[in-house]
């Protein structure tokens, strides 16, 4: 294996038709990705497998072997460097989710035309050494994740993300980053447009000013850009800060940067309510204390800016209506876009002091300012209303409610049903963290369930007459369901009339992933079984949705083994009913790829029935499952696709 401190760009150039040949075969299918309608692998995954599985024992060996330790080589020149980026991406996340990545592994795979790379899945390779070997080999990176490498000081983050300038997306989450790396990123990674900072306890909420220009520095000669960040996650960070730092922190980056879709930040909601009231004097204090501009001075520049765009729009707008007017009349408009009807003066167009007016269906803001979010997390509902009228576009969202808030919680339903009736058709995900019975939640997923694609409860209480049925009902479009939960607390008396009839029975036919878990004491050895309605509802869902590819049933309060055998049983009669149809409809089960089914009496015959039955199967979980022997675990080892685990 031929090892030089130098690219050589003959041999580069030789490499690149190799390289678009490559990229012509990966078409056909990625490692990543399952495919839905044929169980064949592409070949562009079959030389991935290949690689990883020769990895370890030929080109990592001798690499180890003789240069590992002997020789630090600034780039090196092996099999990898004629691949395309995007497949020694995919082969070094492959071998990260196969745990066989190495340091070796990882050196050469270090080419200095890779744009993706990923360690989170392996926290403990990244050390100094590394780093220093990344910001030497792959200075074209545009996208890095370092998330939970512990051992890296902020200093050692700053010398690498200096000599990254091309990095897009960025994830430092549950490192040890400080005020230093978030200034690096802001002066030196000029193209970033995701950041993930969460759990970074050394992070004070103020030090995220950076990002948005905003931060005061006297030795900057003028105040710099902010990022284009379109994606920003920063929760969970510093511990001892003053009070009220992260509402201010949050309401200063939501006005300082303009392409903001997606976040989820500390005082989120808070901040909102502030913008939107145009409560500026709030954060004179903060203003002075961190050295910046005042807020109201940030909330007039982003209303003008957004105000030149709206008019620059309109303007050309206009100007496109009068270039299709075949009939050369003369415009009887003017050409101002102050006088098109949006409800705002010419006067007021002038002032710097005034923004340009937004109209929404429900009215203006008040504070003049509609905000381009997409996606939020870490609201409350006392901040939905705010919510609703600076960021009318919302698809996405994660509310914390409160139960013990406004009269033990109950005042705020009617608030919180009207609040969500703002996004009412166009809400796609929605989570609700709650620690109440789970029948509250019923009026607000009415309205908002109709366009629901993702749905997450979580912390909710439940009781044999828990409304489960009817919140399925309500959305019908769900593809992902995921319920956290509180068992119910004793057995009591139900009936299961409401399952009767195949009318009244739930279906998801888009349903892929289904997540029902709930809590348990730890010195139980089983889950007490008292909402047996749940396992029809269960066998129903697992019928009427034959798209599922991955199943998790966790600590289930009835008898899932029951429900498993039920579903397996009319999956054989409705392969046998369909076995001379010509039709290629997907059964029940049949594109299973990932079980769980911990604490729960599930059965290894049943197991072994749904291995046969899906052919993409390739995990099962049935730990701590008390009906399973060890003798019969390892039985399952003659299935060599599947992996099943049991303790």
């Amino acid at each position: 294996m031929p090892l030089f401190r130098a690219l050589d760009e003959q041999a580069e150039a030789k490499a690149r038709p190799r390289q678009r040949s490559l990229r012509n075969v990966r078409s056909t299918g990625s490692c990543r990705r399952n495919h839905d309608d044929d169980r064949v692998l592409s070949l562009a995954r079959l030389c991935l497998l290949s690689l990883a599985d020769n990895m370890k024992d030929l080109w990592v060996k001798d690499y180890a072997d003789n240069y590992l330790d002997q020789y630090s080589f600034r780039y090196i020149m092996g099999p990898f460097n004629q691949l395309p980026g995007e497949l020694v991406e995919e082969l070094t996340w492959l071998l990260a989710i196969r745990k066989q990545l190495s340091r070796a592994a990882l050196h050469l795979l270090l080419v200095p035309h890779l744009r993706g790379l990923s360690l989170e899945r392996c926290p403990g390779l990244v050390t100094p050494a590394l780093c220093a070997h990344i910001a030497a080999r792959c200075q074209g990176l545009r996208s890095l994740d370092l998330s939970g490498a512990q051992q890296l000081q902020p200093k050692v983050l700053c010398e690498t993300l200096s000599r990254l300038p091309a990095v897009r997306s960025l994830s430092l989450a549950g490192m040890p980053c400080d005020g230093s790396v978030i200034q690096t990123v802001s002066r030196c990674c000029g193209s970033l447009q995701h950041l993930n900072v969460s759990r970074c306890h050394l992070l004070s909420p103020a030090a995220l000013l950076p990002l948005g220009g905003v931060a005061f520095n006297p030795s900057f000669s003028s105040t710099p850009s902010p990022l284009p960040l379109s994606n920003l996650s920063a929760l969970d960070i510093g511990f001892g800060e003053q009070e009220g730092d992260s509402v201010m922190t949050a309401a200063y980056l939501l006005l300082s940067l303009p392409y903001l879709e997606r976040v989820a930040l500390e005082g989120l909601g808070p901040a909102c309510r502030l913008i939107e009231q145009r409560q500026f004097s709030q954060a004179d204090e903060f203003a002075d204390r961190e050295g910046v501009s005042r807020l109201h001075v940030v909330w007039r520049d982003r209303t003008r800016r957004q105000g030149m765009d709206g008019r620059r729009k309109m303007r050309e707008a206009e100007w496109a209506d009068d270039d299709d007017d075949d009939d050369g009349d003369e415009r009887e408009e003017s050409e101002s876009p102050s006088s098109a009807g949006d409800g705002c003066d010419t006067e007021d167009l002038t002032n710097d002091d005034r923004p340009f007016c937004f109209k929404t269906e429900e009215g203006v803001s008040q504070s003049g300012l509609i905000l381009q979010l997409r996606d939020v997390e870490g609201v409350t509902c006392e901040s939905l209303g705010s919510l609703g009228i600076l960021c009318p576009g919302l698809t996405s969202l994660s509310v914390n409610i409160d139960r013990h808030g406004d009269a033990g919680g109950r005042s705020q339903w009617p608030l919180l049903t009207a609040d969500l009736q703002n996004w009412s058709g166009q809400l796609q995900s929605l989570s609700l963290i709650y620690s109440g019975p789970m029948v509250d939640l019923l009026p607000a997923l009415q309205v908002a369930g109709c366009s629901l694609i993702s749905l997450t409860l979580e912390g909710v209480k439940t009781s044999p007459h828990t409304p489960l049925l009817e919140l399925i009902r309500v959305c019908p479009k769900l593809r992902h369901l995921l319920i956290s939960a509180e068992p119910p607390a004793a057995p009591q008396y139900e009936t299961d009339d409401n399952l009767q009839g195949d009318q009244n029975l739930p279906k998801l036919p888009d349903l892929r992933s289904l997540k029902l878990s709930f809590s348990y004491e730890h010195d139980q050895m089983k889950p007490l079984m008292s909402w047996t309605s749940l396992k029809e509802i269960i066998k129903c869902l697992l019928i009427g949705s034959p798209l599922l590819e991955k199943l998790s049933l966790i600590s289930l309060p009835c008898l899932l083994n029951c429900a498993l055998q039920d579903a397996l049983h009319s999956v054989n009669l409705d392969a046998d009913l369909h076995a001379d149809s010509t039709g290629s409809r997907p059964l029940p089960l049949g594109r299973i790829e990932h079980v769980d089914l911990l604490r729960t009496d599930v059965q290894m015959s049943t197991v072994k029935s749904m291995i046969k039955l899906s052919k993409r199967l390739k995990y099962v979980d049935v730990s701590h499952c008390w009906r399973i022997s060890q003798r019969e675990w390892l039985d399952c080892r003659r299935f060599r696709r599947v992996k099943v685990v049991w303790v």
